[in-house]
C-alpha cells in the first residue's frame, strides 16, 4: 500500500474505497474549474462513480498496471496523482494529476510530482516518465517544465474535451536525467 508523508500536513496515499464520498465532494465543489481540462468530470455525477473508479484503480494496482494516489491535506483529500499506466517491459509510466483549485499555486502539486518521480525511478526502477497536458493548460505544463522534462512534441487533437479536440504537449524525463 503506497503511503508517503511530505510534511506535517501533506501526504500521498493510495486511494481506498472509503475515500469515494470525500473524492466526490472535492470533484463536485471544483466541477466547473476542473471541467476546463479534465474530460472525465461529466462522467462523475455521484459518489458511486468515484467508488467504481477507485475499485478499478485498486484492481489495476493489484496487477501492477497503474497506481492512483490521493493528495491529502491533513485528513482531507484535495486532489489526485497517478501513474496512469506502468509499462514494465519498456520501463515507463505516464503521470497524471489534478488538484482542488483552492490549493493550486502553493507548491502542493510540485511536491507530489517530485515524490512520484523519485518513486518511479528509485523504487520501481523505471527508465522513463511522460507527462501530457493540453497546450493551453499553462499550470499543468509548468510542472514538467519545472522538473526539466524535455518537451518531445505535440499530439495534434490528442484529447477529446466534451465538444472539441485539444492538442497535447508531451514531456519526457529519463532516469539518467533525474538529479534530485
Amino acid at each position: 500500500m503506497f503511503h508517503y508523508t511530505i510534511d506535517d500536513n501533506l501526504s500521498l496515499r493510495q486511494l481506498q474505497l472509503t475515500d469515494a464520498n470525500a473524492l466526490f465532494k472535492v470533484v463536485e465543489n471544483s466541477r466547473e474549474k476542473l471541467r476546463t481540462w479534465l474530460p472525465w468530470i461529466e462522467m462523475t455525477r455521484q459518489p458511486t462513480d468515484c467508488l467504481a473508479f477507485i475499485d478499478m484503480c485498486l484492481q489495476s494496482a493489484q496487477r501492477k498496471q497503474s497506481l492512483h494516489v490521493g493528495i491529502f491535506k491533513g485528513n482531507n483529500i484535495i486532489g489526485c496523482i497517478s501513474y496512469n499506466y506502468i509499462d514494465w517491459q519498456n520501463g515507463s509510466t505516464s503521470i497524471g494529476y489534478w488538484l482542488d483549485p483552492t490549493y493550486q499555486g502553493k507548491g502542493v502539486m510540485t511536491a507530489a510530482v517530485q515524490v512520484m518521480i523519485d518513486y518511479a525511478f528509485y523504487t520501481l526502477r523505471l527508465n522513463r516518465i511522460e507527462i501530457r497536458a493540453t497546450t493551453h493548460n499553462k499550470k499543468s505544463r509548468a510542472i514538467p517544465e519545472r522538473f526539466n522534462f524535455q518537451k518531445e512534441g505535440i499530439i495534434r487533437q490528442g484529447e477529446w474535451l466534451y465538444d472539441h479536440f485539444e492538442d497535447l504537449v508531451v514531456y519526457g524525463l529519463l532516469a539518467s536525467e533525474w538529479k534530485h
